[in-house]
């Protein structure tokens, strides 16, 4: 059998493995940060609705601009923007594909800080740039000094700010932002994919957009809005940045399925985002039961919660798997971090890992 070592792949690719989390059927998968809440049902309604309309001119290519679905994406993101500020793709990683294709390339460097979402690097090395990573404050945390200071050393042509940061789930202050994107030459993405569970009254960079032609604010519908199995993403930018865009974007690349589905969502915002008060509060209430029998849950802003104290990661992962709950496994030591879901779900997985908690960690003979 012909394997990829027999094929004439690029070198840069030779060796890599392909981004992917474990998919299994389980009756808790907490694992990839899904917003675990169903779609309302007239909401489903009415996206079907508008989805069956669209097929009936599927004979006819999408519009390519999107135009309707970039004008509502505008007015959910508000802060005055225009839909011509406005960029749409199939989820937040063709976005960010877009980006390293028109301002990456061979040549070119891209800058994170690790850890950080292991698509970044994926994506670079499918466009050729230069992935370049620097290192995080204490407890995953990271300041405006650490930051420039990353900059000034690698000069790099983007820089990629997840905010809040996956996998840590670690809030990025505006300060840092804003002295990010005064240092760095080239352009500077903030992945905001996870800032609706931000609390309330935490401030977006979008606030930051105007006069900073070379700053990006990237989103997704995949999480706050449910919106996963859709794959719809989008970002708001200079005009200029958008114009650059086109030139590397595919030829009609949202569908007039995608754009419809979309478009019926944002027709619901408030439906819709009516759930993430009751993520942000499970996701609270597993930071602090966690605390409260030994393990060291880290801070997070999204919907999703990093902890520590983890005698034995992969034993932990699998005895828990045997228990019909699937969380994840991110590589970082003596850690592991799960997906606040339903309140069922997260009651499921604190009685599940108490077992391994350090507090529990006599009665087990340890």
């Amino acid at each position: 059998m012909t394997s990829l070592d027999d094929l004439p792949i690029r070198d840069d690719l030779r060796g890599r493995t392909p981004y992917g989390a474990p998919q299994k059927s389980v009756p808790v998968a907490l694992n990839v940060n899904e917003n675990t809440h169903p779609i309302p049902e007239d909401v489903a309604h009415d996206i079907v609705a508008r989805v069956a309309a669209a097929i009936l001119s599927l004979n006819r290519y999408p519009d390519r601009e999107f135009t309707e679905l970039r004008e509502a994406l505008a007015e959910y993101l508000g802060h005055g923007l225009d839909s011509d500020r406005i960029w749409a793709a199939n989820g937040s990683n063709e976005v960010l594909q877009h980006l390293l294709q028109a301002f990456g390339g061979p040549g070119r460097t891209a800058l994170g800080f690790a850890p950080t979402y292991s698509m970044y690097g994926l994506l670079a090395s499918g466009t050729g740039t230069e992935w370049v990573t620097s290192g995080r404050d204490a407890d995953y945390e990271l300041g405006a000094d650490t930051a420039v200071a990353a900059i000034r050393e690698h000069d790099p042509d983007l820089v990629l700010l997840c905010a809040p940061n996956n996998p840590t789930g670690t809030p990025v202050s505006l300060d840092t932002i804003t002295a990010v994107a005064d240092a760095a030459r080239g352009i500077v993405v903030v992945d905001e994919a996870y800032v609706e569970f931000a609390d309330p009254g935490t401030p977006s960079a979008l606030t930051l957009l105007e006069g900073r032609p070379r700053l990006v604010v990237s989103r997704t519908m995949s999480k706050a809005f449910a919106f996963a199995g859709a794959r719809v993403g989008y970002l708001a930018a200079d005009p200029a940045v958008i114009d650059a865009l086109r030139l590397v974007r595919l030829p009609y690349h949202l569908s007039a399925l995608t754009q419809a589905a979309a478009l019926g969502a944002l027709a619901h915002a408030d439906e819709m985002l009516a759930m993430v008060d009751e993520i942000r509060s499970q996701r609270d209430r597993i930071s602090t039961e966690l605390a409260g029998i030994g393990f060291r849950p880290y801070r997070s802003g999204a919907n999703f919660v990093l902890f520590g104290g983890v005698d034995d990661p992969h034993a932990v992962f699998e005895a828990l798997l045997a228990r019909g709950i699937l969380i994840r496994e991110i590589g970082l030591p003596g850690s592991l971090r799960v997906t606040a879901g339903t309140e069922a779900e997260t009651t499921a997985f604190l009685e599940a890992i108490a077992v391994f908690a350090p507090a529990n960690a006599a009665r087990r003979g340890e």
